[in-house]
């Protein structure tokens, strides 16, 4: 497995709680990058602007991250461009929606 395979596996603990479905399923995560051997950088959106829970959602996010022991650093950055919707969705995330 490699790394970015494991950073989204772990990333699957991670659960939106309004929907009750992990961020990687729902189609939250962008992109994910190595700039250093232990560093992360994740790409993410949320499903909207004025998300109440965006704080917890990202502070998750970074903490699962930070407890991988091939990682020492991670770093969150948040977009809203392009904006989130449900085609981004994985097929697992769509059938816990009923699609």
């Amino acid at each position: 497995m490699t790394l970015k395979e494991k950073v989204l596996s772990n990333l699957k603990r991670v659960m939106d709680p309004e929907l009750n479905i992990n961020v990687v399923d729902l189609g939250l995560i962008y992109d994910i990058e190595f700039p250093e051997e232990d560093f992360v950088y994740v790409t993410m959106t949320l499903t909207t602007p004025g998300c109440p829970l965006h704080d917890s959602i990202t502070s998750g996010v970074k903490y699962c991250l930070e407890e991988m022991e091939e990682i020492s650093k991670v770093e969150v950055n948040l977009v809203w461009e392009p904006a989130w919707s449900p085609e981004k969705m994985t097929p697992d995330g769509l059938k816990q929606i009923g699609r």
